[in-house]
């Protein structure tokens, strides 16, 4: 995950409520050769099923969960077929839980203590969230008086396209974008699973594809 990170230092955050839904879009990213994404975690039925679907479907994306905040959540993602998932919080049980399966979790930080707890723990790869919320020298801030080496840091959280490389600049490892690739999504209405989601009809592959351009992958 790091090594993969390294090359290509950005993620991309999807939610829609069936994963299934997001097929059209990921065909997209994956034309982009974007690498990383993330599908939330949502408790609707067949969730599991549809994911692993979506992994045979797309080879060259490494797919993973998000929002994973509770056990059930981390079953569903392991049971996916992940290769690794992304939580909002610091949970030392479900870090264990995760550790002990196989199954790389990484933590939502934000105060200084729990970036320390989540280095005691073992976390070499952490999530800072917020970030929009805490600019983009907050990271760098925090190695004089905790000490290095800190974790490897995925600034996640109201970020948008054009944060990207301040952000990196200023001192995290890589960043994670979520809504703001996504324009116009029609929302949810009454019409069942993949009809109601249409993630793909909002999206702009321009912003991104010349962010790409401009990373080494």
């Amino acid at each position: 995950m790091l090594s993969s990170l390294r090359r290509q230092p950005l993620l991309v955050v999807l939610r829609p409520h069936q994963p299934l839904a997001a097929a059209p879009l990921l065909e997209q990213l994956q034309a982009l050769d974007l690498r990383h994404v993330e599908l939330a975690f949502q408790p609707s039925p067949g969730w599991s099923e549809q994911l692993r679907e979506l992994i045979a479907l797309f080879p060259r994306l490494a797919l993973g969960a998000a929002s994973i905040s509770h056990q059930g959540a981390l079953e569903a993602a392991i049971a996916a077929g992940c290769r690794y998932g992304f939580s909002p919080i610091l949970d030392l049980e479900l870090l264990a839980a995760a550790a002990a399966a196989g199954f790389t979790l990484v933590p939502g930080v934000m105060s200084p203590t729990e970036v320390h707890r989540a280095r005691q723990w073992g976390s070499a790869l952490v999530k800072l969230f917020p970030a929009a919320s805490l600019g983009p020298s907050y990271w760098r801030r925090l190695l004089d008086p905790l000490g290095s080496p800190l974790p490897f840091c995925v600034a996640a959280g109201g970020l948008t396209p054009a944060d990207v490389n301040p952000w990196l600049a200023a001192g995290v490892d890589a960043v994670a974008l979520g809504s703001a690739l996504l324009t116009g999504v029609t929302p949810p209405s009454s019409l069942p699973g993949s009809v109601a989601d249409r993630l793909a009809d909002g999206f702009d592959p321009s912003p991104l594809q010349a962010l790409l351009a401009g990373l080494r992958v």
